[in-house]
């Protein structure tokens, strides 16, 4: 019997919502459609001023909020149109939402996008605001997808790496000769400063195969001086997030009179460095499982094989599931879990004090038929 979930993703990029359709119904997970619902411009520009202190923040961010849900709750019905299932079919969204702020520093993690709207548009009892929780128990509330990884992607035979290249770069450690063994945490910028530096220069979202970056020559002094941010050397657990790793984050007096390509060949440097020194530094000989937008980097990914001779790189679909749309699949899975009052361990990964049952449930409207959602 199918048991059907959606899972929605809007990263650090802002470019459009990743929705996609998950047969749970086994241990491995079945894609059965996908979705990539644009965003329009206009609400991306808004949001990524949100990012960033400003005025009148309170009246902003409330309409924002309702904005990102419709948005989430158009994605969905788009992807139900899409894959002809019927909503009552659904057992649960997992809505992650799009991040405004992340302060573990702080305490404190924002993703909006109106999970009652989601709910209400849709009549699918919506998940959302799983981060939060995780903080309540003293957790940095990211990353999630390593507890989702080790599920799917563990190995008896080979130790692993899942490596994310969103905005911001994420590993998950996974070792064969111990399966309870995770470790997982934010390396540091992915793609996020490539693409608001290309963006910036070029009027284009992203640096399509890396050719931009390829085309220009690491300045070696900049690349030492944005090495030794403090961040880099934190131990796990840690997360970070595009309010620290911007454009303003790249040292200005650095950075006059140097060519926008060589810098764009230098945040590229930065980002494969960064990743390759954390993994070496705790499995210098494993299979590395690259998702997200970044593993379409050509030049990147080429990067990293060259820094890490020892490893193999691939992508995650070599491994039976598509580098686009892990992170979406993460949600389908962590709903599945909420609804099923299954408790998330990630003390290992987030610094949590327990496992805990993430997120909150917002549910559709009573009173129609619907598949059973508690055992």
């Amino acid at each position: 019997m199918k048991n059907l979930y959606i899972g929605l993703m809007s990263g650090t990029s802002m470019d459009a919502v990743d929705a996609v359709l998950v047969d749970n119904a086994n241990i491995l997970p079945k894609i059965i459609a996908t979705h990539k619902h644009e965003m329009p411009l206009s609400l991306k520009t808004e949001l990524s001023k949100l990012c960033h202190p400003d005025d009148n923040e309170i009246n902003r961010l409330s309409e924002a909020d309702i904005l990102v849900g419709e948005l989430f709750a158009n994605a969905t019905l788009s992807l139900l149109q899409k894959a002809q299932v019927s909503s009552k079919d659904i057992i649960a969204i997992g809505s992650h939402g799009q991040t405004i702020r992340h302060r573990p520093d702080l305490k404190f993690t924002l993703q909006i996008g109106d999970p009652n709207i989601i709910a209400a548009r849709t009549d699918i009892t919506t998940v959302a605001d799983f981060r939060r929780k995780d903080m309540a128990q003293g957790g940095q509330g990211a990353p999630l997808a390593p507890a989702f990884h080790r599920v799917v992607f563990h190995s008896d035979k080979t130790d692993r790496v899942i490596l994310n290249i969103g905005g911001i770069a994420n590993m998950t450690v996974l070792k064969a000769n111990d399966p309870n063994f995770i470790l997982g945490f934010d390396i540091g910028p992915g793609n996020t400063l490539m693409d608001a530096w290309i963006s910036k220069h070029k009027q284009v979202a992203f640096d399509k195969d890396g050719q931009w970056a390829a085309s220009g020559t690491v300045n070696k002094t900049l690349l030492k001086k944005l090495l030794a941010d403090p961040y880099f050397k934190l131990p796990a657990p840690k997360s970070t997030g595009r309010e620290k790793f911007n454009l303003k984050w790249i040292p200005l007096v650095l950075s006059a009179g140097m060519t926008a390509e060589n810098i764009q060949c230098t945040l590229a440097e930065l980002t494969a460095i960064t990743i390759s020194d954390s993994i070496k530094k705790l499995l210098p000989k494993a299979e590395i499982l690259v998702c997200g937008g970044g593993a379409h980097n050509d030049y990147l990914i080429k990067r990293l094989q060259t820094l890490m001779p020892q490893n193999t790189v691939a992508l995650t679909d070599d491994f039976g599931l598509p580098a686009d749309w892990i992170e979406a699949m993460t949600f389908a899975w962590l709903a599945k879990q909420t609804i099923n009052k299954q408790a998330i361990d990630l003390t290992k990964i987030t610094g949590s004090k327990q496992p805990v049952v993430l997120g909150g449930i917002y549910f559709q409207q009573l009173g129609r038929k619907r598949p059973r959602l508690f055992p």
